[in-house]
């Protein structure tokens, strides 16, 4: 026996150092190489590149014409408003690749099995507890809590592994490889303004760019280089508007379904024996006002700039308010029709009759004679 628990205590070292090793690799990951480096600059490239022809080959024209004419004033203005969102975008890509999306803490509830049963100086050993049952929503099939394998830790709701970060992300929506960091709870909101900024900037020029274009083609003597850079500015700006126009757009209807791109495409698969009328709702709704400011912050005066964090910690998610609106969209057809099931297999014993009083002196109690089924 001693033999047994001495190697389980080994097996337990060995997967505790692992999974300290892998908790210290979230950091580590962060290196940059060619491969990670390659989307990033790009990124940069783009956003350098399209805010320098249009400031040279539209802004400049304008702003060197006849002062107090109708082409300097819209050159004032049209310079005023894409500096200041070509600033904003900045801040937000910068806000979204250095914030930390959040993970697990290294906390005794959230420990897995493995780092729980180390011995440790004035605790007793045993199975972990773990997070509340009550405050936890989503468990395996099994009714078991979820677990990381990699991490060693439980998983908290909307909490998955990363494997590019190596560590598990809270509330993860996907990994992206242009900002290199994982989109989660702490820089949700700035990958959403980054979004917001990104698709109203490329409007901005493409549509103040048309301008530049319908001068070019109306000047005879216009030089070809001239008349190539103007066009391939606005083709890239308008495929890059329509582009990031639809990705933005569809992230709004995550915020507003209170939904992440994972548990978006979870749920049009739903799991076998789910109900299907469950899978256009999402148990964290809160309702539209409630889910904006789940993104945005409390504050109205700040969602539009980069600089205050979502409300709550990014491990507890289920409230009053979230049970109560699903209760109201999706429960309720289903009480009223077992409800009404209940009522239809009401049966009288033999011998005697059920008046109205006691049918429902029955029902307030939440039973039904000779075994029927009551409200509760």
């Amino acid at each position: 026996s001693r033999l047994s628990a001495n190697h389980g205590c080994d097996k337990a070292s060995r997967c505790f150092l692992s999974a300290r090793q892998l908790a210290a690799m979230a950091f580590k990951s962060k290196r940059w190489t060619v491969s990670n480096a390659i989307p990033v600059a790009f990124v940069l490239y783009l956003i350098v590149s399209t805010w320098a022809l249009h400031a040279f080959l539209h802004l400049w024209p304008l702003l060197n014409s006849e002062r107090g004419g109708e082409g300097f004033e819209r050159g004032v203005w049209q310079a005023c408003v894409s500096q200041a969102t070509t600033l904003l975008l900045l801040m937000s890509l910068v806000r979204a690749m250095a914030t930390d999306p959040g993970s697990v803490p290294d906390t005794p509830e959230w420990r897995g099995p493995a780092v729980a049963r180390m011995p440790v100086q004035g605790q007793r050993t045993g199975e972990p507890t773990g997070p509340p049952r009550q405050e936890v929503h989503e468990s395996k099939r099994s009714g078991r809590r979820r677990h990381c394998k990699w991490c060693d830790k439980y998983k908290p709701d909307r909490c998955h592994h990363c494997r590019v970060c190596r560590c598990c992300i809270l509330k993860m929506d996907h990994h992206c490889p242009w900002i290199y960091n994982c989109v989660g709870f702490g820089n949700y909101k700035f990958f959403f303004l980054l979004l917001f900024y990104t698709a109203l900037d490329t409007h901005l020029i493409m549509w103040t760019m048309t301008e530049t274009v319908k001068r070019c083609i109306d000047d005879v003597n216009t030089p070809f280089h001239t008349m190539f850079i103007v066009f391939f500015t606005e083709t890239l700006t308008s495929f890059l508007a329509a582009l990031v126009s639809a990705f933005f757009t569809f992230h709004i209807v995550l915020m507003m379904k209170a939904m992440t791109t994972i548990e978006f495409c979870e749920k049009r698969m739903p799991k076998r024996g789910s109900d299907p009328k469950m899978v256009q709702t999402s148990v964290y709704h809160l309702g539209a006002w409630g889910n904006i400011r789940a993104i945005l912050g409390n504050n109205v005066l700040l969602w539009a700039f980069p600089c205050a964090r979502p409300p709550g910690d990014g491990l507890y998610f289920m409230s009053d308010d979230t049970r109560l609106t699903a209760d109201l969209e999706s429960g309720k057809g289903t009480r009223l029709r077992s409800h009404q099931r209940t009522q239809r297999t009401v049966r009288t014993p033999r011998g005697t009759s059920l008046n109205p009083g006691s049918y429902g002196s029955y029902l307030s109690y939440g039973t039904m004679p000779y075994g029927g089924a009551g409200r509760g």
